[in-house]
């Protein structure tokens, strides 16, 4: 018997890796701004985050600022930038999955009407 695959998930599962691109979207909250609030947003350990946040933080698409003890983390222009980009494919494939037309095809079915 298949399991059928919640279609929200079905897009992480298909194309990447569900938790580091979690990571990156929740940083857009305003809420989220400490790595331990980012490993209860996704559902994942700490150790596992800190080191999707430092692998990001390589990429140039974290940054890092100490005060005193704790460790904010921020998103840089180009983290907000493929942040966003994730959400809008995200948002797409779900749409897709649900059957609602998308502009193009509306476009596309107008279009022909005209013929």
């Amino acid at each position: 018997m298949q399991k059928k695959i919640d279609t929200r998930h079905q897009f992480d599962n298909l194309f990447m890796h569900a938790k580091p691109v979690k990571m990156l979207v929740s940083l857009k909250s305003e809420s989220v701004k400490y790595a331990t609030q980012v490993s209860k947003t996704v559902d994942c350990t700490y150790s596992h985050t800190v080191k999707v946040l430092d692998a990001f933080n390589q990429l140039g698409l974290v940054e890092f600022e100490k005060k005193g003890r704790i460790k904010i983390v921020k998103l840089t222009d180009s983290g907000q930038d493929i942040a966003h980009d994730f959400e809008g494919i995200r948002r797409k494939f779900l749409r897709m999955a649900r059957g609602v037309k998308t502009p193009e095809k509306t476009a596309v079915k107008k279009k022909s009407k005209k013929k």
